[in-house]
């Protein structure tokens, strides 16, 4: 032992000297990893066993795309005859009322999925048969009226609806509706209806603004309608509207 010097108390302090501090480590090595040599030698003869094979699947950088809507579908939205076909599909599953309105309600004003589940009954005012919309995307509310049709379907539903709920649509746990569930739904009174394409939620708001449209109503009010915030949206529908040329090659 080598002695390296003392503090200030008297004590002596040792130190081993370098060899010896080899010899200790060693051993302290050897005490608390016994196998730490047979354990490497294992894993260095299985090392040698492996050897290097080509991949059998092709890992894809980018991911595969889906097509664009032109090339799944010819228009995006639906005829008025189409819609009455997607209501009488969603008459047959097990809400066939909750369903069927939910297409009637989302048709007749033009909403998207994200603001249909979220209608609450605070909206529907039964006495003015008034129905006042909250849009989404920075979209401008607004007040609507109510038909006799959809607002007996509107008080059948909520006499109906159980467990009560703030919430117009809700489903058999008394929870929201989701858009997921939604278009879930709407696709599959598309396939029970025998449309040639995949229908969509948004479709039913696109029918609306051309059905508006073709009925000639002005394109400002229309925009304040749907609640478009730049008219550049409201505009595609008076250019696909059938009464742009309906005095063409009359004499």
């Amino acid at each position: 032992m080598v002695c390296r010097g003392a503090n200030r108390l008297g004590d002596i302090a040792w130190a081993p000297s370098p060899k010896l501090a080899a010899e200790l480590t060693d051993w302290s090595k050897k005490a608390h990893y016994p196998n730490s040599f047979h354990a490497n030698e294992r894993v260095y003869m299985a090392r040698r066993q492996l050897k290097l094979v080509s991949p059998a699947t092709v890992n894809r950088t980018v991911a595969v795309r889906r097509p664009p809507n032109r090339d799944l579908r010819t228009r995006e939205y639906l005829t008025e005859a189409e819609v009455e076909r997607l209501m009488k599909a969603a008459t047959r599953n097990r809400w066939g009322h909750r369903d069927s309105t939910m297409v009637f309600v989302a048709y007749r004003h033009g909403l998207r999925a994200s603001e249909l589940v979220d209608l609450r009954w605070e909206q529907v005012d039964f006495r003015t048969a008034t129905l006042h919309v909250r849009r989404r995307k920075q979209g401008t509310p607004s007040t609507h009226p109510i038909l006799g049709d959809e607002l007996r379907a509107l008080r059948r539903l909520q006499r109906g609806q159980e467990p009560k709920s703030a919430f117009v649509f809700t489903s058999e746990r008394g929870a929201p509706f989701s858009p997921a569930g939604f278009a879930r739904m709407i696709e599959r009174a598309g396939i029970e209806a025998k449309f040639s394409f995949k229908a969509h939620p948004h479709m039913l708001r696109h029918a609306c603004g051309y059905k508006l449209a073709n009925d000639g109503h002005d394109t400002r009010a229309l925009q304040a309608y749907l609640g478009h915030k730049n008219i550049q949206h409201t505009v595609r529908y008076t250019e696909l509207a059938p009464t742009r040329f309906k005095d063409f090659w009359r004499k």
